[in-house]
């Protein structure tokens, strides 16, 4: 787990360091230690030459992740709602504000969530930069410095896809931002690079990374769930992919799986469980505990009803379930079913408002970490994973013509989900083992769209796929009329 990151503090030196106090508030470590006398004249960079403090200084950036608008309801309604996986859910007059948009693809450039995931990503983005400009000055052990310059690299490139994926092309701010310097900002923060740039942005954080980072081997046990080569790697092959870069996308996810620092679980459904938690499975997770948990994730998709274990959004779908193979292990350990019994003996019982529920999303009140509070709970949100990589081989394999390696990775799939292997696949079968295999998972929208899918599978589930303008999510409003109208607006919107 990151160190020190459910822990407080009252003040960091004097009033130019109070953006690191802001920084740095979640991950300090003890009050005392870090109380300074008011005439000190210490400077940030005498504190940040600590090497605990440049420590907590990433850790920082590491932290927003956990924060309402990265990962809970907005995202959930922008990534996994709008597909052919899921449903609104709850009950039909709760709209969870704009879900019900979400779920019908009409929503407007003023819905609250795109601009709740547009701006936790640049908050992200601000903490990165902020760290950058600091490590790259530090005195500090050039070893330690290297790896948290490339940590801070992969957070940065992992939030700009997320934008990119979004929203296409975004503003690339990549540099310490002072918020009174009104020219930098018109000029930088709110222009619009295309995406190709932002890819490109992208690929030269994670290259970077890549060439700093440790295996996930060599990290100590204190620092498991700090990013590590393999994730760097695992996210360039992603970016690849989502690229059309075949061969590159071929060649890096082969890096990842030659690297042997991965594997398979035995069990698909323990993937998502507090026990497969940092597991031979995981590239890179989000990491929570039970004092500074995930904000609202499990929450907004818990079982609504009595007993009330969440809001009850975000449901499996029709088309979903019925899109399985016979005897396919994934099916179980993805849809909560009600009624029946759950893996940890609690019983969901008809009481319950939806027939489905999100069983990844499942946190067990009885069998895992837990102190009543579903709003900041412990369970880690899986970013990354080996058999993601797999089928990215697989489906790059596939269109650069290696069909008996696209087979074999997606006979490991297949195995391990308690199926027959097959003799051979085509694309649409990489592509159907990849929704199965990653479905609730945020990424079933972004697939659908990249390869072209989105308007035959959003008819199928009665949805009305514009092409042209769903492609990309709108720009929210409330960030261009902050820009003063200079970011300029997706199409359709």
């Amino acid at each position: 787990m990151l160190v020190s990151k459910n822990q407080t503090m009252k003040s960091i030196l004097q009033y130019k360091l109070l953006f690191l106090a802001v920084l740095l508030f979640p991950f300090a470590a003890c009050e005392d230690d870090l109380n300074v006398e008011p005439n000190t004249a210490l400077t940030e960079f005498d504190f940040l030459n600590n090497p605990e403090n440049a420590v907590k200084l990433v850790n920082g950036v590491y932290n927003k992740q956990l924060d309402y608008n990265m990962y809970s309801f907005s995202w959930i309604g922008m990534t996994s709602i709008t597909s052919d996986d899921a449903d609104k859910g709850s009950t039909p007059t709760d709209t969870g504000t704009d879900k019900h948009k979400m779920d019908n693809l009409t929503f407007v450039s003023s819905d609250i969530s795109f601009n709740d995931v547009w701006k936790g990503r640049y908050d992200g983005i601000y903490r990165a930069n902020n760290a950058l400009f600091y490590l790259e000055q530090l005195t500090i052990d050039e070893t330690l410095k290297n790896r948290l310059i490339g940590e801070v690299k992969f957070l940065r490139a992992l939030f700009y896809f997320d934008l990119v994926r979004c929203f296409g092309g975004v503003p690339l701010v990549v540099s310490k931002i002072d918020i009174n310097d009104t020219q930098t900002i018109n000029e930088v923060v709110f222009v619009r690079k295309s995406k190709e740039e932002t890819y490109a942005l992208i690929e030269a954080d994670l290259a970077d990374a890549i060439n700093r980072l440790p295996l996930k081997s060599q990290y100590s046990p204190n620092d498991l769930g700090r990013a590590t080569k393999g994730a760097a790697q695992a996210l360039l092959a992603k970016a690849y992919l989502y690229q059309q870069k075949w061969q590159p996308a071929y060649d890096m996810s082969g890096e990842v799986i030659s690297s042997n620092q991965y594997s398979l679980l035995t069990d698909y459904a323990k993937v998502w469980r507090e026990e497969g938690e940092n597991g031979t499975e995981s590239i890179y997770e989000v990491q929570a505990s039970l004092t500074n948990g995930l904000r609202d994730y499990t929450n907004v998709q818990g079982p609504r009803g009595t007993p009330d274990l969440g809001w009850g959004f975000n449901t499996p779908s029709v088309s979903l379930v019925n899109s399985y193979e016979a005897g396919d292990l994934r099916k179980a350990g993805t849809v909560m079913f009600v009624p029946s019994t759950l893996w940890d003996g609690f019983t969901a019982p008809n009481s319950w408002t939806n027939p489905r529920y999100n069983y990844k999303a499942y946190q067990s009140p009885i069998a895992e970490s837990w102190n009543g509070d579903k709003g900041n709970t412990a369970k880690n949100l899986r970013i990354l994973k080996f058999s993601d990589i797999l089928l990215i081989r697989a489906e790059a394999a596939s269109h650069l013509g290696l069909n008996d390696e696209a087979k074999d990775r997606v006979n490991q799939i297949r195995v391990r989900a308690g199926l027959a292997e097959v003799s051979s696949v085509t694309l649409a079968d990489v592509l159907n083992e990849r929704r199965w295999e990653m479905a609730m998972e945020h990424d079933r929208w972004f697939d659908l769209v990249r390869t072209g899918n989105a308007l035959s599978a959003m008819a199928l589930n009665g949805k009305t796929f514009v092409v042209g303008k769903h492609e990309l999510f709108p720009i929210p409003s409330d960030q261009i009329i902050a820009s003063g109208g200079r970011l300029s607006q997706n199409p359709g919107y």
